[in-house]
């Protein structure tokens, strides 16, 4: 395994070596072979983008999905060229906006909790370190089974000082973090399915029941920590500009669920305002309220539904 590793990592940080204008060159070739030839969950990505916008026609659905596209693949060598990208070309290419919150929270030993989305390039903001030096900054990751393409990734995200926290782990690492008093950031991706057994909420997203992960809520209410969303931006190719928006609580005070249905919230708006940078490629809504009722009484979903 470590000889995998090795020969991937060898050959990516050669080719993460070239210019950022070669490769989007070589993006485009990517593009041509994704989505003429091979077609790469062609078929998924039409049905998510038509039922999620029920309204557009069938020409803007094929435009959204022809960009989409092309953004995947650049996302691929941009993530790529994390590996080898120097800290001032990443902080001329990856701006943030508002991280001065974050700092200040640091500065008063508390936790961050940010949310964020398979939007953009959510690989690049593993640069924040760069900005931000008061405290850990960390990403929640779940283990890929390539065992090599894992370590791969795990590197390039923690090259400007992240830290990757395993899921498994990561309650664990958090809480003990607080107890410790080391004031931290920690990213959270919550947009992807979760297990029938994992579903303790629906929220109505893209025109969807959606059932969604609630862990990084129970995080934060049980750490106490300051919660903002990152809203990503790309004003042109290899340009990203992520503000940190705060997530205020309601005025009548906290309501379970409250950051998980305003995260999903402001996580739409974002991808309304461009959709094409969302990852349409991911099978999002492959499990239904019809499939959560069959598989549980009326009794077991009551109790799933009414915790974190």
């Amino acid at each position: 395994m470590n000889f995998a590793y090795h020969a991937i990592y060898a050959v990516c940080c050669l080719v993460s070596l070239l210019p950022l204008r070669v490769l989007y060159c070589l993006s485009d070739v990517l593009f041509f072979i994704v989505y003429h030839v091979v077609k790469y969950r062609r078929p998924l990505v039409r049905k998510n983008l038509t039922d999620s916008f029920p309204d557009k026609t069938a020409e803007w659905v094929a435009g959204v999905e022809r960009a989409f596209y092309a953004w995947l693949c650049d996302y691929f060598v941009e993530t790529l060229k994390l590996l080898t990208i120097s800290k001032r070309q990443i902080s001329r290419r990856m701006r943030f906006v508002g991280h001065e919150q974050l700092s200040e929270r640091l500065r008063q030993g508390k936790t961050c909790s940010l949310y964020l989305g398979h939007y953009c390039n959510w690989e690049w903001i593993t640069s924040l370190p760069l900005l931000v030096d008061e405290g850990i900054c960390s990403q929640i990751y779940h283990p890929l089974e390539n065992r090599g393409i894992d370590m791969l990734f795990q590197r390039l995200r923690s090259r400007f000082g992240c830290t990757n926290i395993e899921m498994d782990n990561s309650f664990r690492t958090i809480v003990t973090w607080k107890k410790q008093q080391r004031p931290n950031i920690v990213g959270y991706i919550a947009d992807q399915v979760p297990g029938l057994h994992n579903v303790h909420c629906w929220v109505d997203f893209l025109n969807h029941d959606t059932p969604v992960f609630t862990g990084a809520e129970k995080i934060t209410m049980l750490t106490g920590a300051e919660v903002f969303y990152a809203d990503i931006e790309r004003p042109r190719r290899g340009y990203y500009v992520c503000t940190f928006k705060p997530m205020p609580l309601p005025p009548g005070g906290y309501v379970k669920f409250h950051y998980t249905r305003l995260y999903f919230s402001m996580l739409e708006d974002s991808i309304r305002r461009a959709p094409q940078y969302w990852l349409w490629s991911h099978n999002r809504w492959k499990r239904t309220r019809e499939q959560f009722n069959k598989e549980y009484s009326e009794e077991e979903r009551r109790r799933m539904l009414s915790r974190l």
